[in-house]
């Protein structure tokens, strides 16, 4: 399914970090927590310009913050932080029968209806929507919660079989490692590809995974040394995405049959072949619009596209944009970034 345009972001005053508030409550999971650390909170002397600043903030700070599996956490930040924030993220909960704090629902709403940019991983839909940020609008969560969340929720749009969804202003993931994906993509909408692949490659994840892609697959991951079919004929589109590539020749490549590598394709990457060549297709177009001034024909047809309207139309599939649109927003905030 299509995800709506996300709404442009305004951007920091120039010379101001974009500031990070995540928000810490008990019985969060440390994983997506810490994923968000781990994206916003690290210096990334790799990345040339300004990072983020992260605040990790909690209702009552300087209290012990008990988390899952038995670990606990002293914050020094308390609410009054989210009235700062550029983007506020709300991390997920294990226990989604007990509702959020009131007083955290009011903060949230408040930061929204400030400006503020608010997202949630996992469970952390359930605070978005008490909020009222998600009603009349498609939002996701972990697949595991949909049932709970419809029934408390009727009045958001849930769609539990895709990674993530951005609405510009509000975002939402599925659970767990779609929280990194999330991260990652925000990354990617502030700073571009070339800043968001850098990172991932410090995290050492994949760089890009789409939104639309099925939150549950049978078999996420090749093997640790890439050799069965599938990563064997990934790997061969990867060696020159531009090249010319079939099903056929991959499922060649992966010394299967095409009904089988198609099967076994899907079930590894929750994607068809064809839509992920095309993925892969339009993420490696991306540095050309950012750091060139290559013509968008010449962009397309440097990454394997036949012609400029199939470029433009699989650019604005997969994007919800055009790529002239695209390397405008990135011209401008690099103009922005010096002024």
């Amino acid at each position: 399914m299509r995800q709506p345009d996300p709404a442009p972001r305004p951007l920091p005053a120039p010379g101001r970090p974009h500031r990070v508030a995540v928000l810490v409550t008990p019985g969060m999971a440390p994983f997506e927590t810490g994923a968000v650390v781990e994206v916003f909170g690290l210096p990334r002397p790799e990345v040339s310009g300004p990072w983020y600043a992260l605040d990790v903030c909690t209702p009552d700070p300087d209290r012990p913050v008990a988390m899952v599996g038995g670990l606990s956490v002293t914050v020094a930040h308390g609410l009054d932080v989210l009235t700062r924030a550029d983007t506020v993220i709300v991390p997920a909960t294990v226990d989604v029968r007990t509702g959020p704090e009131p007083r955290v629902v009011d903060a949230v709403r408040r930061a929204a209806e400030r400006g503020a940019r608010v997202v949630s991983i996992c469970s952390g839909a359930f605070t978005l929507a008490a909020a009222g940020l998600l009603d009349g609008r498609r939002a996701t969560t972990h697949w595991r919660y949909a049932d709970e969340f419809r029934r408390r929720f009727p009045a958001v749009e849930l769609d539990p079989d895709v990674l993530w969804v951005d609405h510009g202003d509000v975002l939402t993931s599925a659970g767990s490692a779609a929280g990194i994906d999330l991260c990652l993509h925000l990354v990617r909408s502030d700073h571009g590809s070339v800043v968001a692949n850098t990172v991932a490659r410090r995290l050492v994840v994949p760089p890009h995974r789409d939104g639309g892609q099925a939150q549950f697959v049978d078999a996420p991951v090749p093997d640790a040394a890439g050799t069965d079919g599938v990563s064997l004929a990934m790997a061969a589109v990867l060696r020159d995405v531009a090249a010319p590539v079939t099903v056929a020749a991959m499922a060649r490549t992966a010394l299967m049959s095409e009904r089988t590598f198609l099967r076994r394709f899907t079930e590894r990457t929750g994607t068809s072949p064809v839509r992920w060549v095309v993925g892969q297709r339009v993420q490696a177009s991306l540095p050309l619009l950012e750091g060139t001034d290559l013509p968008v024909e010449e962009v397309g047809a440097a990454v394997g596209f036949a012609s400029p309207a199939t470029f433009r139309h699989h650019f604005g599939q997969v994007l919800r944009t055009s790529p002239s649109a695209y390397r405008r927003t990135f011209r401008r905030d690099e103009t922005a970034g010096a002024a």
